[in-house]
């Protein structure tokens, strides 16, 4: 049995409210579950102090059982203390233009460097 540490919906139609909830994987987002570890409401300011209500002692215990939270759970650890961060990768790369694209570049780049140089000569030789 998979253990996870999701957001279950409730509230009425635009005004949601989320239990943090310890359910088996297979089990429906809102159907039945373990355990409720805390709740969760959007719809309050975000340094208001019942936007995030964790349940800590029951969480780490869950945590050390081996439950995995869901992503969006996790942030809320995260923020939380519980666990660590999920590492952001930086972009290693900006994207390249195609080889077509390079060869023309190349090609503007050397009639530049040949036309500044044809304007030095000009400019030395008067």
């Amino acid at each position: 049995m998979s253990l996870k540490i999701r957001l279950s919906r409730g509230g009425a139609k635009k005004r949601p409210f989320y239990k943090i909830v310890l359910a088996d994987s297979r089990s429906p987002r809102d159907g039945k579950f373990i355990e409720k570890l805390g709740t969760y409401n959007p719809m309050l300011p975000a340094d208001h102090a019942e936007r995030l209500v964790l349940k800590e002692e029951r969480i780490k215990h869950w945590l050390s059982v081996g439950a995995q939270p869901t992503d969006r759970v996790a942030k809320f650890f995260a923020t939380a203390g519980y666990v660590a961060a999920k590492a952001r990768p930086e972009q290693t790369k900006k994207p390249q233009p195609k080889a077509k694209a390079q060869e023309r570049l190349k090609e503007q780049q050397k009639a530049a460097e040949a036309a500044a140089a044809a304007a030095a000569e000009a400019s030395a030789g008067e």
